[in-house]
């Protein structure tokens, strides 16, 4: 273990005087921000400039602490329109600068009030660039953010005892408890229904399906094949999500039973991971993730560049075993070898790969309707690049019932 690095308290007004502190003792001083209490999670950055109301309500972040690269937090408050579930999710929140007014028409609490309604506990600080800058180096850790104690040691003591992000099996507790519909909007006519696996699924997800005419049918994460087949689908969708997917081998298994029916299936981040594990690829912990909404995304197939939306920690590993990412020895190209392999579906097909790292983004199988990607089409926030995904997919429905439907 290095020395602990110690950075200069924030300038932020209000809050009592707390403590950050990272598994590696590395230690941070602020000012609290939100609820004034005690809260642990795996530290994670977010380097997007907009959007944080909706990385606040975002499933995928539960059980994680979000520090914001972007300066400046809160400027247009909150509201009722604009989250993307029921609740914040994270564990912790940190930011530079928390803004002292919410300056947007839409606005109806501050930022700073929704908090510590929802008992969100938060860290102003001035050290966010270098945390940032840390997490890059050493990756993805567990932290704690308190203004209980002022002895670092006290704090690291109660992080080293946290849970751990690996094996972690969070879709089922940030999913929701019943089934429930989406229909499209007045005028729109239904076209297809779709079965929508809710992992840990955003509002503007099923919303941009019912746009298209979708009736979406969102089930539970443990839904099994039997029950998600038993709303009678055109296609079923896998949302995105929290956690380690090789901790929800029940989705997986859901994800194998509909695959067996020839059905047209797309999944989106914690849902491409699950078809990987699926068509038997293996799954990994990058060292500090993808989180916000500038990755660049290139579909091997046209060599066409997507900027992107995204919040994983885990990726899918190549054919052969090999884990890109930041220092892998694959680089940032995936060899053309590695992009094609067999499965008991058919053959199957990488389809996109991350231009900063190399990172699995896109499978498919070549000869069924089946495929997914590892980042956000419905952004919320973020480039609308992908947004044609869902398109794709409602294409992919109307060619299967043009050829009768799949076998029930």
């Amino acid at each position: 273990m290095t020395a602990p690095t110690r950075a200069p308290a924030s300038r932020a007004a209000g809050g009592r005087p707390a403590l950050l502190v990272l598994e590696d003792g590395t230690t941070f001083r602020g000012t609290t921000f939100g609820a004034d209490a005690e809260t642990f999670g795996e530290m994670v950055f977010n380097t997007g400039m907009t959007g944080y109301q909706e990385t606040l309500t975002d499933p995928s972040y539960a059980r994680q602490i979000v520090a914001m690269t972007a300066p400046h937090i809160g400027n247009t408050g909150v509201n009722d329109t604009d989250p993307e579930s029921r609740r914040i999710w994270v564990s912790g929140y940190v930011v530079r600068e928390p803004a002292r007014l919410a300056s947007s028409w839409r606005a109806q609490r501050t930022l700073q009030d929704e908090l510590a309604a929802q008992g969100v506990t938060g860290i102003a600080m001035s050290g966010t660039r270098m945390l940032t800058r840390h997490l890059r180096d050493r990756g993805a850790m567990r932290a704690g953010i308190t203004a209980d104690t002022t002895d670092p040691a006290e704090l690291l003591a109660r992080v080293l005892a946290s849970p751990r992000m690996t094996g972690a099996d969070l879709a089922a507790g940030v999913s929701t408890p019943e089934p429930y519909v989406v229909s499209p909007p007045a005028g729109i006519p239904v076209r297809f229904r779709v079965a929508a696996v809710d992992l840990g699924i955003k509002a503007a997800t099923p919303r941009s399906l019912a746009a298209l005419g979708c009736e979406v049918h969102v089930l539970p994460a443990t839904s099994t094949a039997a029950e998600i087949l038993a709303t009678d689908p055109d296609g079923v969708f896998f949302s995105n999500g929290p956690g380690d997917p090789a901790a929800i081998g029940y989705a997986v298994d859901a994800m194998r039973g509909v695959l067996a029916t020839g059905r047209p299936v797309f999944g989106i981040c914690l849902g491409s991971q699950v078809l990987g594990r699926a068509l038997g690829l293996d799954t990994y912990k990058l060292r500090f993730g993808h989180r916000g909404v500038n990755q660049p995304v290139q579909d091997v197939r046209t060599g066409r560049v997507q900027i992107t939306s995204h919040n994983h920690g885990f990726a899918v590993a190549l054919p052969d075993g090999s884990r890109p990412g930041p220092g892998a020895s694959t680089g940032r190209r995936t060899p053309a070898a590695l992009r094609t392999f067999d499965t008991v579906y058919g053959p199957a097909a990488i389809t996109h790969v991350n231009l900063n790292d190399g990172v699995v983004e896109g499978l498919r199988l070549t000869e069924a309707p089946v495929f997914s990607v590892q980042y956000h089409p419905e952004a919320a926030p973020g480039p609308h690049d992908a947004a044609g995904l869902f398109g794709e997919f409602c294409g992919m429905l109307e060619a299967a019932r043009g050829r009768g439907g799949a076998d029930a």
